[in-house]
Order: C-alpha cells, then sequence, then structure tokens
C-alpha cells in the first residue's frame, strides 16, 4: 500500500526469537518448575557438558555472569594489590572492573585501527612501561574478542609465553566464533562467557560460564562460584562468591543452544549482506584473518563524528535501532581515571566519536535488511551532493 506506514527495525528481537523456539523452551523451563532444583540443578550439568564439547575443551563451569566469571578466574590466579593486568581499552568496563575489585591495577591497551582488537604494538609498549614505573607487578592479559571476532591469541599466547604473564580469554560478545579451524573456547588458560541476552548465545536474565582444559581450574572456579566449598556444602575452603547460574537460565541456553548454528549461519548472511550493500562513505568492519565471527555486533565506522551523529538520525527517523559500543574508552572513564597512567591510545580514544552498530539478529529479514541498507545509502547520496 502507497503511504503505509513501516515496522520499526529493532536492535535485537527476543520476541521473534521466543516464537521461534516454541514449545520445545518450554517444555525445558517446565521440567524445572517440575523437579523444583533451582539452584544447582540437572540442566546445570547437561548445559556444562554441551558448552565444553562446542568450546573444544575439557570443562565448563556455569556462573551467575560473565564479569563474575572473569573475577572467579582473576581471583583464582591471586590477582591483587600491586599486580598489573593489562587489557583494551576499548571494552566493556566488566573487564576491567574486576581488577580493581580484587585491588589490582588494569593497565590499559591501545586497539588495532582495523580489527579493533587488542594491539600487540601497544601491549608491548604499555608492559615496557610498568616495568621501567617499577611500581607494578605484571601478572596477566585479559583479551578480548570484541564484537564477536576473535583477537590475535596466536601472537597473544606467543607474547604471554615469553613474558611469564597469565592469559585469560574474555570471550563474552563471541562465544560461537571460530579462529584458525576451530572454535573459541581453549585460546587460554580459561575463557569467560556471558549469556546476557544480547549476546548471540544469551539467556533470559543474566548468565556465564568459565571454559578451561586444566582440571584443577575447573575445581577451583567451581569452589568459587559457590561461597568457597570443599566437596561438602559447609566445609568451606575458602573466600569465594556467590556466583551459581540458575537452572531456569540454563533450561533456557539448552533451548537455545539447539538452534545456535542455524542462527550463526543467519548472522554471517546479514553480515555479508551488510559488507555488500553498504556506501563507500560507511567503512564496514574488517574480519579477522583466519576467523568467522559470531557477529555479536557490526559496527561500522563514518570518517567524523558529525557524520556519525547525522547517520545514526537518519536511521532513527526511519525508526531502524542502532547503538554506539563504545561512546569513550575505559582509561577516560571516571571510575578508572585515578589508575590510568596518562599515556595516549590515540585509536581507542578517536572510535568512540565514529563507531556506529547496526541492527544484527537471527530474526532480521531480507526486507528489513533492505530497508536499513536503503536508508543508509539514500544518506549517502545526499552527503555526497555538492553543497
Amino acid at each position: 500500500m502507497v503511504g503505509a506506514v513501516k515496522p520499526p527495525i529493532a536492535f535485537l528481537d527476543l520476541q521473534a526469537q521466543q516464537k521461534r523456539l516454541g514449545s520445545g523452551l518450554r517444555q525445558r523451563v517446565e521440567r524445572v518448575f517440575e523437579h523444583c532444583r533451582f539452584v544447582m540443578g540437572p540442566e546445570l550439568q547437561e548445559l556444562e557438558e554441551k558448552l565444553a564439547a562446542y568450546g573444544g575443551v575439557r570443562h565448563a563451569v556455569g556462573v551467575s555472569s560473565g564479569t563474575d566469571a572473569l573475577l572467579a578466574v582473576m581471583m583464582g590466579e591471586g590477582i591483587g594489590s600491586g599486580d598489573a593486568v593489562f587489557l583494551p581499552a576499548f571494552t566493556y568496563t566488566a573487564t576491567a572492573e574486576i581488577v580493581l575489585l580484587l585491588g589490582g591495577t588494569p593497565v590499559f591497551v591501545d586497539v588495532d585501527p582495523d580489527t579493533f582488537q587488542i594491539s600487540l604494538s601497544s601491549l608491548a609498549c604499555r608492559l615496557d612501561d610498568v616495568r621501567r614505573a617499577g611500581i607494578l607487578r605484571p601478572r596477566a592479559i585479559i583479551g578480548v574478542d570484541l564484537f564477536g571476532q576473535p583477537a590475535p591469541w596466536q601472537e597473544l599466547r606467543s607474547f604471554a609465553e615469553r613474558e611469564a604473564l597469565v592469559l585469560v580469554a574474555d570471550c563474552a560478545q563471541s562465544f560461537g566464533a571460530s579462529y584458525q579451524g576451530r572454535k573459541l573456547g581453549g585460546e587460554a588458560l580459561a575463557t569467560t562467557l556471558s549469556f546476557f541476552p544480547s549476546k548471540p548465545l544469551g539467556g533470559y536474565g543474566d548468565g556465564g560460564a568459565i571454559l578451561t582444559d586444566d582440571s584443577e581450574k575447573a575445581a577451583l572456579y567451581r569452589s568459587l562460584r559457590s561461597h568457597g566449598e570443599g566437596e561438602q556444602r559447609y566445609d568451606v575452603q575458602r573466600i569465594g562468591l556467590n556466583a551459581r547460574l540458575d537452572s531456569l537460565q540454563a533450561a533456557v541456553l539448552l533451548s537455545k543452544l539447539d538452534i545456535f548454528e542455524d542462527e550463526l549461519r543467519r548472522r554471517e548472511e546479514v553480515a555479508c549482506a551488510y559488507d555488500a550493500g553498504l556506501p563507500a562513505l560507511v567503512r564496514k568492519p574488517m574480519r579477522v584473518a583466519e576467523s568467522e565471527s559470531a557477529w555479536a555486533v557490526y559496527c561500522v565506522t563514518l570518517p567524523t563524528g558529525e557524520l556519525r551523529e547525522s547517520l545514526q538520525l537518519h536511521l532513527k527517523e526511519a525508526d531502524i535501532a542502532t547503538a554506539i559500543y563504545y561512546p569513550k574508552p575505559l582509561h577516560w572513564q571516571p571510575a578508572y581515571r585515578e589508575q590510568h597512567d596518562g599515556v595516549s591510545l590515540p585509536v581507542s580514544e578517536g572510535l568512540g566519536e565514529k563507531v556506529l552498530a547496526l541492527p544484527i539478529h537471527a530474526d532480521l529479514s531480507d526486507e528489513a535488511i533492505g530497508r536499513v541498507l536503503d536508508v543508509i545509502n539514500q544518506w549517502a547520496r545526499v552527503q555526497n551532493e555538492p553543497q
């Protein structure tokens, strides 16, 4: 119909996904209500087995969030006062806040201008900075698989081994991605996952997991997630957390695992359509070599902040949702200013005003993709017209 109002295009459509999951999801959830083991129920063990198999590791430990997954791993390494933990400045706050919570110091590292993953050259410089200052002990690196793509794990492993640093993978956004022919999960001592609803594999609330090949570490993480318990509930071996994954969330995740590969394929199709249809003025994300992305976020960049704001407004007026990941780097956030040594991280500092995330999810229709591209190309033609 001419002049018909077009429906809004959501950034994420969990309602459509829930309809697609159908009765299988409800049967999983209803079984939890039947047995009433809402904490540490049988769904948790089943989920852990499937997560470990999917990630190609021996153990998976379900926890209450991706943040608690990182916290437990850092606790397991004894991170505390005087310890330096190196991590990218262009990421979500959870990666850094757990270091501060334990009394350590996050040392912010710049990112690659093309992939937005942690920069090895910046990492080497930041390590030199810390050693030259002589105040902190270099202890660990947290590599972040940003936006669904893998960090440069081969180089990070070599660097960590050479410098005797613990290597941890923050895979909150990228479970389901592949690197050098295998699924992410075993690139570091421990890999932490988030099941926040917006993630490619997301629950209906908070949730997370830790993947590892180390049996002793897995046992330690299981203890830490449950108040430091030993073999018996009231055998308290260490100070721990209340960080268990609920049975209901495990049930939801088990249902979503059944369609996970199909959803990853659809996300790739959406990304390819964007790649092919975006105008030259809008820089599409560079794909990391030897990898397949989980496409948690499809993040484009614009030449200037003014153009980013103009495009975002144009999309909003067309009822197309967008998001900005991230408006400012972590070392510019008030919570971390006192910890940062003042070193400039120019790539991270410049990205905040130029990045824009487009809708990408498994229920985005071809028609919706076409609308997004039509609106962006229309906007680009206006920008290219002589003034």
